[in-house]
Parts: C-alpha cells; structure tokens; sequence
C-alpha cells in the first residue's frame, strides 16, 4: 500500500513496537504521506536507508505469519546536528508522533540529540508557524509516562511561550497489549521464514495481529473540534488509570507467571505451556479468580470490563494469544529481568498485594513469584533464607508496612512450598496440585 494523505508521522526509537504498531498502523490508514523515525544505532539508518526507507514486519495470526512491507519511511540519527535538525522540522508538521523507548528514562539524556530537546524544539516551531494540532503517543509502558515526557519537554520551553505550545499538542498515556519481539536467532529466522527488518539483515520484528490499543482521551479545549486522529483504530478512555492496572496486574503478572513456571519445567516457548498438564487451567484460575477478583473489587463500575464476566472474557483471549505458536514467544524473552518483575509495585508482587487488599489468597501468584526469585538464585527454591534475602534486596526500602511486607512473604514462601512439590513429583497435574489440600 503506498503511502497517502497529507499527514506526517514522527516516531522515537525503531524497535518493534515503533515499526510493528505505530509506523504500521500510520502506513496501513492510509492518511499520512510521510513517516518519520529517530533512531541512534548508526547500522539501522543505514540498514533502513539502504533499503530506500522499505521495512518487513511479520505479523503472527492465529493460523499463519503474514509479512508486510512498510514505508518508505525517512530514518534520522538525532544524535547528528542534521538528523536533530530534520527530527524538529518534522515534529513542527506532525500531527501523530509516538515515543518507544526502552525506559522513560531516555526522555532526558545529557546529548545535544535527547527526544525532550527535539521535541521542544519541534513544538516551538509548530506553535510559532501554526503548525496542525498533535498528540504524541508514550510508549514506554509506565502509568505516567505521557506526563513524565510533558514535564521534560516543557523544562526548556520559555515561560513566556509555553501557553501557545501548549495549546498545540497533547501527551497521551497508552495500554498496549500487543505482544511483539524482534528475532535474531538466524536459525529460527530461517526455519520459520522470517523476513528481516530489511535485506541480508541480520533480525527480524515479530508482532501479533492485535491492535486493540487504549489511549488517553483527546481534549483540545480551544478547539475541541480540530483534531482527528490519523490512527483511527486506537481506542480513547476518560481515565486509563484502570486499564494501565488491568494490563500491569493482569497481562503482564499472567504472562511473567506463565515465563517463570516455564523455566521451572524446562519448557521453552510460552506455547509449549499449553501441553504441560494442568499449567493452562492453572493460568486461567490465577487470571480470573486472583488477578481479576481483585482488579474487579477495585474498579467494580468502571468498565464492563470489570465484572466476572468482561474479565473472564479478557483473560481467556489473551491465553489463547499467549499460546499462539506463530508468535513463538519463549520463557526466556518473556521472563528476563526478573527483578524489576518481583518490585514491590511491578506485576508478580503488586498483583500480591493488590489481593491481599481484597482478602483474596493469591497462591498461585505467590509460587510465580517464588519461580522468578528462582530464576534469580536457585538456591532460593530449597532455602528460605536465600528466598527472602532475594526479595529483601529487592525491595529495599520500598515497602515500608512491616505487617503487609510480612504478608507478602508468607504467600511467597507458601508458594515455594508448592513449587517444590510439582517439580519432586515431576510436574503433574498443576492446577489439580493447587487444589488439593498440602
């Protein structure tokens, strides 16, 4: 589909989200005429620009991988006086731009090239020509992400012009529950014919077909009517605050459980659960009756969403996703950076303790955070103490309820115990194993 329409996309950072969901999306809508991305690895500009801005993106359906073919796109390193310089004139004529970085914290780097100097620069132009109205979308899978970017940009916009930028665009939070990965085992790249990024290269982006993403709503109040998104499909809400939970202490924790479990049965893809007896029932239960019990008691009235019968519904399509082959997604991807998974506030322990809150025992999330210290030190499976010296260090002086903190432990440790016991008796049944008495 060649590009069309009189709209300019700018993304930040061309990894599989950026390529898979934002630049994809803008191609397939058919409303913008040009795409844009920053990028700071030298080898993917010229990779990209070698390929006359031409990229493959491989799309696993429920039946089948499907490659597709986006661009052109004009890739610039902001790192360079020119590429910073062509990065702002674009933000200046964009009306969609999207931030995918590894962390929020790349907003806000000393280089002359850092995103918040690019787009500062960009959005003064725009307020000062009159540029069109834009939202950027922030990607970074943090809860205020779009706020903490807003605050970076407006840091080096004189006061005296910050109303005028200010009223030209807006920063949008996001929920996205679009699984993706990039591929560099050439192996598995051949042996499941992936298209690489561009020609003879050397990775590959792997992204489902689901495109069912939640953004903050659009306001803006000087003129509310004059702006339209170009990426229709994205689906805007009033508060996102429960929905960002919903992916955070439903998707991720159910997904981060599924890995860590993996690991422990020496399975390799998230599919290859599917055939563990009991592991599916298992993750359907701690989705629906401890995850989703306690989102539910939490939000109750919120969303359809948040009723036994619209979380059951959620949890059980995004299982059947989680265990789609063609998407291929491995224990190892899914699991890594274990630690950031047990803090006190992120998926495996937040889901604890949001539980708790509600008197829901949280015994399957308690032996997926026992399997994830695990991962971390083995020795913690068969040593209490190294369990909780693991966990400890985590935490730090994160949790400062000594009554909650104690609370937590015990589920893990509770959690260990039935972990131990699945693996001595070579992994049977694992949702019968929860059920029956110990």
């Amino acid at each position: 589909m060649p590009l069309s329409g009189n709209r300019t996309f700018v993304g930040f950072g061309f990894g599989a989200i950026q390529a898979g969901l934002f630049l994809y999306e803008a191609h397939r809508s058919g409303n913008f005429g040009r795409l844009v991305v920053a990028e700071v690895q030298p080898g993917v500009v010229k990779a990209l620009r070698d390929a006359s801005g031409l990229y493959a993106v491989n799309v696993a359906h429920a039946d089948h991988i499907e490659c597709e073919q986006i661009g052109p796109v004009a890739i610039e390193n902001p790192e360079t006086a020119e590429g910073a310089e062509f990065l702002a004139k674009s933000v200046a004529e964009a009306s969609e731009m999207a931030t995918a970085l590894p962390s929020i914290r790349f907003y806000n780097t000393p280089s002359p090239g850092s995103i918040h100097r690019i787009l500062a620069e960009g959005l003064m132009r725009k307020a000062a020509l009159g540029g069109p109205p834009a939202v950027i979308y922030a990607a970074e899978n943090n809860n205020t992400a779009a706020e903490a970017l807003e605050e970076e940009v407006f840091s080096l916009v004189p006061a005296e012009r910050r109303d005028k930028v200010c009223s030209c665009v807006r920063f949008l939070n996001t929920v996205i529950g679009k699984m993706s990965g990039v591929v560099v085992d050439p192996e598995e790249m051949r042996a499941r014919r992936l298209a690489p990024v561009t020609p003879n290269g050397d990775r590959a982006f792997l992204v489902e077909q689901f495109n069912r993403i939640l953004i903050s709503r659009i306001r803006f109040d000087d003129a509310p009517a004059a702006f339209r998104r170009g990426i229709a499909v994205f689906e805007e809400k009033d508060h996102l605050l429960p929905f960002e939970e919903a992916k955070l202490y439903g998707h991720n924790a159910t997904h981060a459980l599924a890995a860590y479990l993996g690991m422990i049965c020496g399975v390799r893809q998230i599919a290859g659960l599917k055939q563990m007896p009991g592991a599916p029932a298992f993750l359907e239960a701690a989705f629906v009756e401890e995850s989703g019990a306690a989102l539910i008691a939490r939000n109750r009235g919120v969303d359809p969403l948040f009723t036994r019968e619209g979380y059951r519904a959620y949890a059980e399509d995004l299982l059947v996703r989680m265990f789609n082959p063609y998407l291929g997604d491995t224990v190892e991807r899914v699991g890594r950076d274990a630690a950031r998974k047990l803090g006190w506030d992120d998926r495996l322990i937040g889901t604890i303790r949001a539980g708790l809150r509600s008197g829901i025992r949280m015994k399957r999330f308690g032996m997926g955070a026992a399997a994830a210290a695990c991962a971390l030190d083995p020795a913690a499976l068969s040593e209490r103490d190294v369990l909780h010296a693991t966990l400890e260090t985590i935490w730090n002086q994160a949790a400062l309820n000594s009554e909650e903190r104690r609370r937590v432990l015990h589920v893990v440790e509770e959690g260990r115990e039935k972990l131990k016991l699945w693996r001595q008796r070579q992994f049977p049944h694992l949702e019968n194993l929860m059920q029956a008495r110990s």
